[in-house]
């Protein structure tokens, strides 16, 4: 019986496949970014803010640290910012807006105290954060750029509450027009390089305005007094 010896296999070159390098390191990063353990990251980011930030400064107004406890701030920024957005301090937007820190809203949103049956104009920052936690506790809420604020057109329906979500050096009279008669208005006023939270109503024609707390927030240069000529 004749035996033949076994055929030699033919192998082919094993040629590693090539990989992409940064592109793959980029595609996990992204995957961890969207994974639910970042998400759960950021939720305890937030009620660190309420417990450490808001709370022991004074914010302890129940609607204002359930709404602030809810709204994901993170999503009110710029991604390469979203690690900090719950550290006490204003966030760069781009374009020289900023999104002001969680005790400065906080303060803001405490002291406007708003209700389900108001209508409100909030002129928002840039970030879209304030119009989001004020948005359920009013009847209506009309939102303004500050451009959009200083330049307010007559007409439309006047508000009970103004809220502006920064500081600035006052308020033109074409915004207070549009409050009703008796509306309140909350603010950050600047003041001596000083920034504070400032409340006032209207009477008559104007809104005069009382400073309550020291805080530090960005400044809508949109509403700074015109600069008078000097020689």
């Amino acid at each position: 019986m004749l035996t033949h010896p076994p055929k030699p296999l033919a192998l082919r070159p094993h040629t590693p496949k090539a990989r992409s390098g940064k592109s793959d390191e980029r595609q996990e990063i992204v995957t961890l970014l969207d994974s639910p353990v970042r998400d759960s990251g950021f939720a305890a980011a937030r009620k660190a803010m309420v417990d450490s930030q808001l709370r022991t400064s004074g914010v302890t107004d129940g609607a204002v640290v359930a709404r602030m406890g809810e709204v994901a701030r993170e999503n009110c920024v710029p991604e390469a910012h979203k690690s900090v957005a719950y550290m006490d301090r204003a966030i760069p937007l781009g374009d020289g807006q900023f999104l002001a820190s969680p005790l400065a809203q906080g303060m803001l949103l405490q002291e406007a105290a708003p209700k389900a049956n108001e209508t409100a104009i909030l002129v928002d920052g840039g970030s879209g954060y304030m119009a989001e936690l004020l948005r359920p506790m009013v009847g209506s809420l009309k939102v303004l750029t500050p451009q959009e604020a200083v330049e307010a057109k007559r007409g439309g329906k006047k508000a009970d509450l103004i809220l502006i979500d920064g500081a600035v050096e006052h308020i033109p009279d074409v915004l207070v027009k549009r409050l009703t008669d008796d509306g309140r208005i909350v603010t950050g006023l600047v003041a001596n390089g000083l920034t504070r939270i400032a409340v006032g109503r209207k009477v008559g024609k104007e809104a005069a305005l009382m400073t309550t707390f020291d805080v530090g927030m960005p400044r809508l240069t949109e509403f700074d007094k015109p600069r008078a000529w000097s020689f």
